[in-house]
């Protein structure tokens, strides 16, 4: 088995240890990462307190069969689309029945890019329900396994934030 780095697995545990403290359960919908997210989280002992499951979605069409991703949205906007991210976020919180749920899509390469969706070009999306999704942009460079690994850490790093607001929403109650 190969070793996770562990910047990664030392977020992961903060991750675990945040959503467990505020008894949210996660789950992920990825595909360029083809698990890595659900790995990392899952390294941490303990993690099933806030790990729900993870869908690994690398076709199209068990983005579409899994996850409830529109077949108009994938031909319309290619699976590499901030719409697509959306929709698997969305489509994991309710198929997995979490609180949260992260997605990635993008383009790890080394082929595969395009003038319009290059190499490192990722779109993460964070759903939770009663909430819109949050969707970030990124286009990370580096090999195929930096710019995997560059998508970890920035998926791992939106649920921390979002996480973190729940503890910002606890004081500002308070107060």
């Amino acid at each position: 088995m190969a070793t996770l780095p562990t910047d990664l697995t030392d977020m992961a545990d903060v991750v675990i240890r945040e959503a467990t403290k505020h008894g949210k359960m996660i789950a992920t919908a990825e595909s360029c990462t083809g698990g890595l997210i659900s790995s990392c989280l899952t390294d941490v002992a303990g993690s099933s307190t806030a790990f729900l499951c993870g869908f690994v979605t690398y076709a199209n069409e068990t983005k579409t069969r899994l996850l409830g991703v529109p077949v108009d949205a994938i031909t319309e906007f290619g699976a590499v689309s901030d719409i697509v991210a959306a929709a698997m976020s969305e489509g994991a919180l309710a198929h997995a029945g979490a609180d949260l749920a992260v997605s990635v899509t993008g383009v790890a390469g080394p082929g595969g890019g395009t003038a319009d969706k290059p190499v490192g070009l990722v779109y993460l999306s964070l759903a939770e329900s009663g909430e819109d999704a949050v969707i970030k942009r990124y286009i990370f460079a580096g090999t195929r396994d930096d710019i995997r690994r560059s998508t970890v850490g920035a998926a791992l790093e939106l649920i921390l934030s979002r996480l973190r607001e729940y503890e910002d929403d606890a004081i500002a109650a308070d107060d």
